[in-house]
């Protein structure tokens, strides 16, 4: 569904990825993990429009999108979670909801349906972005990718700066989606909400991925667990 081939990435001058391939397949949760600095957000910035790979290709559904703007990419079926969460402070939790709703390929998510999911955003429908917890902000904004309707859910970090129990959360309602098939491309520091999502793994050192494993090979690699993600 989503391929990366020899994807480099610069800031101004500065060479931040260094040649990164990957794939994620129909249905599969691929994570990025890694220590902070590692290109993981750079990663998925560069897959969604907002960095133009210098060179590299990038591949969604059979189609190069490495030349389109983010706006594009998202109309094609990619939903962004992004690591300050993106709400709107001045639209309630239902605008923010519908504001881009729109039907695709998937279909099926709507108001009713998120609620379902997230139950807190039902109670909170009217509440103003800014009023939210930091976790009812983050479902927020996974419902509000939802809405969209993708074929594939790039999320980063959604755990950053949670409590457990919301942590917690996060992951079962991830893991719902997984059970539906949604592809899941996600950037993450907490390993333990990694290892239980996770298909398959990257750890990415210095803008390369130095490790790719499943969650079993990587629960067991102790060398990478500690050299590369301070375990």
């Amino acid at each position: 569904m989503l391929t990366l081939e020899n994807v480099h990435a610069y800031y101004g001058d500065s060479h931040v990825l260094r040649g990164i391939s990957l794939t994620v397949d129909k249905g599969e949760v691929v994570c990025l993990l890694g220590r902070n600095g590692a290109g993981k957000t750079t990663t998925v910035l560069t897959t969604m429009g907002y960095l133009k790979p210098r060179p590299g290709r990038i591949v969604y559904d059979g189609r190069p999108i490495d030349a389109l703007a983010p706006h594009a990419i998202s109309r094609l079926g990619i939903g962004f979670v992004p690591q300050e969460r993106g709400i709107f402070p001045s639209l309630t939790v239902a605008e923010n909801l519908t504001v881009f709703a729109r039907g695709g390929a998937n279909g099926g998510w709507t108001l009713p349906r998120v609620y379902e999911l997230f139950p807190v955003l039902r109670a909170r429908a009217g509440n103003l972005g800014f009023q939210l917890s930091g976790g009812e902000q983050q479902m927020l904004s996974i419902a509000r990718a939802l809405m969209l309707n993708p074929s594939l859910l790039v999320l980063d970090e959604p755990s950053e700066g949670l409590a457990p129990i919301i942590i917690q959360q996060i992951i079962e309602s991830l893991r719902l989606l997984k059970a539906e098939g949604l592809s899941i491309l996600l950037v993450e520091q907490n390993l333990r909400a990694a290892l239980a999502l996770g298909d398959r793994h990257h750890v990415l050192n210095k803008g390369e991925i130095c490790y790719t494993g499943s969650s079993a090979e990587l629960a067991a690699n102790d060398d990478v667990l500690k050299r590369y993600l301070a375990v």
